[in-house]
């Protein structure tokens, strides 16, 4: 079991421990970076759309994106939109808030494909869809880690799962990455507070992101 530390800013922004200052190139930059960006030393994050659980902020952000990461790999992207998916949600009286995004994602992981394109997911244990394309050429890419956590195609199963909560003692974000054969039975925070029981669930007064 591995326990990642994250510390909070006021402002909600995560602070990670600061990394060495040499460019390693990672096998998740050569797949989602173009290389001239690569040789330009454009960051991950520049290349990643953040999505709240609920859905993007104006219609049509994600698929823009999405079709601009297409075009950086040399491509032109071919109906890379999600209209169809907007339209059916609007005459189905089962959707609910927190659908319309799944939808959406799902879609364009099935255009994509088409496109010898992967969407990815970077599981970074908060309720938002951080979201990158890679050009795989129809591989399936695994074991990819992006600050230390992982980042999975959408729709794949999770080689790890993640759990995140704020200490509800000292506020502190805590996140653990777990193994299909790991539990957080007993786990406390650093300052001691007790958050999960003897079984591994976590006790009424903590309350786990997502």
């Amino acid at each position: 079991m591995q326990k990642l530390m994250l510390v909070m800013h006021d402002n909600g922004t995560v602070r990670r421990p600061a990394v060495d200052s040499v460019i390693v190139v990672t096998e998740l930059e050569e797949l989602v970076l173009s290389p001239g960006e690569r040789a330009r030393g454009v960051h991950v994050d520049s290349v990643m759309f953040t999505m709240d659980w609920a859905g993007e902020d104006h219609p049509g952000q994600l698929a823009a994106f999405v079709a601009g990461r297409v075009r950086a790999f040399g491509a032109e992207p071919t109906d890379v939109d999600t209209n169809v998916v907007y339209r059916a949600a609007e005459t189905d009286p089962t959707l609910r808030r927190g659908d319309l995004p799944v939808r959406q994602l799902d879609h364009l992981s099935g255009v994509l494909a088409d496109l010898r394109c992967t969407l990815m997911v970077w599981e970074n244990g908060t309720d938002t869809y951080e979201v990158l394309v890679a050009l795989t050429d129809e591989r399936e890419p695994t074991g990819l880690m992006h600050q230390g956590l992982p980042v999975r195609a959408w729709g794949s199963e999770p080689e790890e799962t993640l759990v995140s909560l704020d200490c509800p003692n000292c506020s502190q974000m805590l996140v653990w990455e777990l193994s299909a054969d790991q539990t957080l039975a007993d786990e406390r925070c650093d300052c001691g507070a007790a958050l999960f029981d003897a079984t591994g669930r976590p006790l009424p007064h903590v309350t786990l992101h997502g």
